[in-house]
C-alpha cells in the first residue's frame, strides 16, 4: 500500500499563484506515472497534469501553458506550480500515482480561485 499526502491548496485571487505538493510513502518501490487530477462541483474529475518516470509530461487542454508538473523521485514526490489562476480552476486537487498497475490516489487538497 501507498499513501499520498497533498499539501499547497488555498484561496488565491484571480491571475495568482499556487504550488501543489504531493509526498507519497509506504509501497512506493516501482512508481511509474504521477500525476494531479482536479474535480469540481457537478462536474468529472479531470487530468489536470501527469509526468512518467522518464519525465515525460502531458496536461489537460485547459491549463497547458499556465500549470507545470514535475517529480523528485528521490522524495517520492510530485509538484503543481499553478499560474495565471482562473476562477474556473476552482476544485478540489487530488495527486494520483501508478505503482505496476495499481492507482492510489490522495485525500484531495481545495483550490479555491476567487477575488
Amino acid at each position: 500500500q501507498a499513501q499520498l499526502v497533498e499539501s499547497g491548496g488555498g484561496l488565491v485571487q484571480p491571475g495568482g499563484s499556487l504550488t501543489l505538493s504531493c509526498v507519497a510513502s509506504g509501497s512506493t518501490s516501482g512508481i511509474s506515472r504521477m500525476g494531479w487530477y482536479r474535480q469540481a462541483p457537478g462536474k468529472q474529475r479531470e487530468l489536470v497534469a501527469s509526468i512518467t518516470s522518464g519525465g515525460v509530461t502531458n496536461y489537460g487542454d485547459s491549463v497547458r501553458g499556465r500549470f507545470t508538473i514535475s517529480r523528485d523521485n528521490a522524495k517520492n514526490a510530485v509538484y503543481l506550480q499553478m499560474n495565471s489562476l482562473k476562477p474556473e480552476d476552482t476544485a478540489v486537487y487530488y495527486c494520483n500515482i501508478v505503482v505496476f498497475v495499481r492507482n492510489y490516489w490522495g485525500q484531495g487538497t481545495q483550490v479555491t480561485v476567487s477575488s
